[in-house]
């Protein structure tokens, strides 16, 4: 063997994985295979009994359904038959498939042999809400730490250790740390305390988790709505409507303006885009109250017919088909024109 292979063959041994001299700095990976980018949400390796997890269901067979749990990197648990459903099995297909992700209980954890027993019948309606909530706000902390991770080459388990697990401790939920983070960054009063001044990690890569963290937790303006009908019947009539409603607009903000459509006589449709979604609710219904106040004043009334609420896509895309509609079924065609003598 030539000096130049075995120089090569020693290239080619050395490890992917190496500490660097820096105290304090991160551990680099340089494979292809992206190992490094794995890691599970939380500090402890398994869940605790009765708490409520997320799982992706793999594969269904005659014990039950196993998944994987999505919060503990994958690792594999059983939701047994008599766990599915408080009733009779008749169809195990129409309960759970194969792809779709459930909310679990855990009712055994053996840390030696690594079996997980879940229930999927012992969780509740409200106990699904929580569990989700909380699922995203643990899927989008992750998401901000991979997306740094695999920038840097970093161990995204040397990131959690550091800086995400350490937030969960002190605030509960190392996203509500995330959030305090980005007000604080854009607030024109600092607050008492950044998140992250606490955390051992080099201000550089603070400075590009913080970037980051702007541009993917960054609140997403929302569509609040209300749909009221206001009529009058006395002598102001149309003017009192007019007046009514302008006093509803005029209740908006700078940054929160309402708008008011009208849907059909008497309906109409309040809405509002915000940040927050309660400060909206509440300044729609604000606005409803003036309405209600000066079409009452002169006589008139008014029905809420759908209270303040943030509305969806789909919701809107229905409402604007349904306008169009009735916009098309005002228009004179020419079957409504009168005859000629």
């Amino acid at each position: 063997m030539t000096d130049n292979t075995e120089a090569q063959v020693a290239t080619d041994a050395v490890p992917t994985t190496f500490d660097p001299p820096e105290e304090g700095a991160f551990r680099l990976y340089l494979a292809d295979d992206k190992k490094n980018l794995d890691c599970r949400f939380y500090e402890a390796k398994y869940p605790e009994i009765e708490s409520l997890v997320m799982v992706n269901v793999r594969t269904i067979a005659d014990m039950g359904a196993y998944v994987s749990l999505l919060e503990y990197n994958n690792i594999e648990g059983l939701i047994l038959l008599s766990e599915l459903s408080r009733r009779r099995i008749r169809s195990i297909n129409k309960l759970i498939r194969v792809g779709r992700n459930e909310v679990a209980m855990v009712l055994r954890v053996d840390k030696d042999k690594g079996y997980i027993d879940l229930s999927k019948r012992r969780v509740s309606p409200e106990d699904v809400a929580a569990c989700e909530d909380k699922f995203n706000k643990a899927k989008a902390v992750h998401g901000v730490l991979r997306h740094l991770a695999e920038r840097r080459k970093f161990h995204l388990e040397d990131l959690y250790e550091r800086i995400a697990w350490p937030l969960y401790r002190k605030y509960g939920h190392a996203y509500d740390a995330f959030k305090i983070a980005l007000a604080e960054d854009s607030a024109a009063v600092k607050l008492e305390e950044d998140p992250f001044t606490s955390l051992d990690v080099p201000a550089d890569v603070i400075d590009e988790l913080k970037s980051y963290i702007r541009r993917r937790l960054a609140p997403q303006p929302i569509k609040i709505r209300a749909d009221v009908e206001v009529s009058c019947f006395t002598y102001d009539g149309i003017d009192a409507i007019r007046d009514a409603l302008f006093a509803g607009i005029a209740v908006g903000t700078e940054n929160s303006p309402i708008k008011i459509r009208l849907i059909a006589p008497p309906i109409y449709v309040l809405s509002t885009m915000t940040l927050d979604k309660e400060v909206g609710i509440a300044l729609l219904q604000k606005s409803i109250d003036v309405i209600l106040e000066k079409i009452s004043a002169k006589g008139g009334k008014m029905d809420v017919k759908m209270a303040p609420k943030a509305v969806s896509l789909k919701e809107e895309t229905e409402l604007q088909a349904m306008m169009e509609r009735l916009e098309l079924e005002n228009r004179e065609v020419e079957g409504d024109e009168p005859e000629e003598d």
